[in-house]
């Protein structure tokens, strides 16, 4: 046996199949490649400021030589000099949320666009996990954090952690009270207020309403919303017809729970009908293109030494109209 493996090494080590080299080409490599010093070559691979000194047939020779032998920069050691990772972290609560999938597609489009890699992490809606994550994405010097917060979102004592680190923070979907975490949400009291507008510019008065769970943070200003323009229009608001979705911990609870008490409010009058629904739609692009842009320049006012502060937007939604609503006639 020992005889056979000796034998297979010797066999392995005097092939010459370029497959079995694994070394890493080195700035030396390409040095010697090039005919140049290590120096001019590192200055010119890392387009150092001197870059700008040396020669553009040189630097031509030497990239030249670069693409040849394969090089690629080592990132890992640029970021220890640069003090630079170029990538930011994005922390998602429930990665099955169909919320998630839709904003998390544009958040990594936007962050490509901008030479960003995102790391992204699940939480399962653990605080410990929460926790962990984040000191595990602080230790590998993410630029940026990008938190997508649910509506079981609950506050987190982590904002002095984050402070220390001068890491900018956007939140998606919540606005903590705070001075040093930035979020981008949408203004639910406007979009409330738009969908019953809607409704009764159509001719009803006798409108029901599901409230959302107290625990959703969204469930208070859309029913301000509701509200204020009952107030402004003279509608009635019929106690009878406000039914209030059940608290829970289970995220998917409440889309079944809003599904069942739909379906009895439409068998009381014995009616089936399957419309494309009217909706207040969220401008998701928008939200996600937002949340990377108060990223990108916060990392940038780390970079150059500026105040770090933070930024709420409030990004107004759209009202649109389909089959499921019409006029009263």
């Amino acid at each position: 046996m020992f005889r056979l493996i000796a034998t297979c090494q010797l066999l392995v080590a005097n092939c010459q199949c370029p497959m079995v080299k694994t070394s890493v080409i080195t700035i030396r490599d390409v040095a010697k490649e090039a005919g140049f010093s290590s120096t001019t070559v590192s200055i010119v691979l890392n387009n150092a400021p001197l870059a700008r000194y040396i020669p553009a047939a040189t630097k031509k020779r030497i990239e030249k030589a670069a693409k040849k032998l394969g090089y690629r920069p080592n990132l890992f050691a640029r970021s220890l000099r640069s003090k630079r990772s170029h990538t930011v972290g994005v922390m998602v609560f429930d990665m099955t949320d169909p919320y998630c999938t839709l904003v998390l597609r544009g958040i990594e489009n936007s962050l490509y666009q901008s030479s960003y890699l995102p790391i992204l992490t699940d939480v399962h809606n653990e605080r410990s996990r929460f926790e962990r994550y984040l000191e595990m994405l602080l230790d590998r010097r993410v630029e940026a954090l990008i938190v997508l917060a649910n509506w079981l979102f609950v506050e987190v004592d982590v904002l002095a952690d984050l402070e220390r680190s001068s890491i900018p923070t956007i939140m998606i979907g919540r606005e903590l009270q705070t001075d040093t975490v930035s979020s981008v949400v949408v203004d639910n009291e406007v979009g409330a207020y738009a969908a019953v507008e809607h409704l009764y510019l159509l001719g009803h008065r006798k409108i029901a309403f599901i409230r959302g769970p107290k625990t959703l943070a969204d469930s208070a200003p859309r029913w301000r919303g509701i509200r204020s323009f009952a107030k402004s229009s003279g509608l009635e608001l019929d106690p009878r017809l406000v039914l209030d979705l059940p608290e829970s911990r289970d995220p998917i609870s409440s889309f079944e729970a809003g599904y069942k008490l739909t379906e009895e409010w439409i068998k009381r009058k014995d009616r089936f009908y399957n419309p494309s629904l009217t909706a207040v739609r969220q401008p998701m692009d928008a939200m996600e293109t937002m949340a990377v842009n108060i990223a990108t320049e916060g990392i940038n006012s780390v970079i150059e030494k500026r105040d770090l502060s933070a930024v709420h937007r409030k990004m107004v939604p759209e009202m649109v109209a389909r089959e499921s609503t019409r006029a009263f006639l």
